[in-house]
């Protein structure tokens, strides 16, 4: 497989990411699509597109927890 390859794969991960009917979906894949340039990057030794997408990952993610928490909070029985 190429090496560019790889981008564009990661490119069409993210890309699909947006076409995802629930939040949870998209920020998953989003995170799939950002640890894929961050392989991308490491093997092209770019740390721009490395370091950009760490902090993509780490965006969807945190906001994956948020949504997951707020949505056990609202669930859980009224004391």
């Amino acid at each position: 497989m190429r090496l560019e390859a790889i981008g564009w794969i990661a490119t069409a991960v993210f890309v699909g990411s947006y076409f995802c009917a629930r939040p949870a979906t998209l920020r998953r894949m989003q995170m799939a699509g950002a640890l894929i340039w961050i392989g991308y990057g490491l093997a092209i030794r770019a740390l721009p597109v490395i370091v950009a997408n760490v902090l993509v990952f780490g965006a969807a993610a945190t906001s994956l927890v948020r949504e997951r928490l707020a949505t056990t909070s609202s669930q859980s029985p009224e004391p």
